[in-house]
């Protein structure tokens, strides 16, 4: 092989690491877009009504019921009134059938980091299921904590949003750092 063919070797390869790394920051640009727009939607469902000690309240003909674990099926058979700040991202997302997906996880993985004052974007993109409970029982415990109010509520999922709107400022500085190459 011949020291040419070698070097246009190197720079396709390069190119496709480029191309590579663009599509893959292009896609996480839609997914911190999606999680504002959660988070968003989250402030709405607490500003409306705010649940501590359950996850949800919905209406029911006899008047509002707080929903926990062992009656999240009332979510699905009546209009939800209420929500804790989890309550309020799962809502958010769809409701508890889509409380395990990629866009609801990480929308309350951003709202840990904006409850910690954690401004780097996590080294580790994807937590393990443990480090996930953890974070949603802490999560839970700041919502529930005595003296906490809605309000503080509609901030920190503020502060998630202002979090991810930096997080995606990031991601555009180095799109165009590599439009550039």
């Amino acid at each position: 092989m011949t020291q040419q063919t070698l070097s246009t070797r190197h720079r396709h390869r390069r190119e496709r690491r480029r191309l590579a790394r663009c599509d893959a920051l292009s896609a996480r640009l839609a997914e911190l877009h999606s999680i504002r727009s959660l988070l968003a939607q989250a402030a709405e469902v607490v500003a409306h009504g705010w649940v501590q000690h359950g996850w949800f309240t919905v209406g029911t003909p006899t008047g509002e019921v707080v929903v926990t674990a062992y009656r999240l099926r009332l979510v699905d058979t009546y209009p939800v009134t209420g929500a804790c700040l989890a309550g309020a991202v799962v809502h958010a997302a769809g409701g508890p059938a889509n409380a395990g997906s990629q866009l609801t996880q990480r929308s309350l993985d951003l709202t840990w980091h904006a409850l910690r004052d954690d401004d780097v974007p996590p080294a580790v993109g994807c937590p393990s299921p443990q480090v996930r409970t953890m974070r949603l029982l802490d999560l839970t415990r700041w919502n529930d904590a005595r003296g906490r109010t809605p309000s503080d509520v509609v901030g920190l999922l503020g502060s998630a949003q202002r979090l991810a709107a930096e997080h995606s400022a990031v991601c555009r500085a180095e799109q165009d750092t590599l439009a550039k190459l």
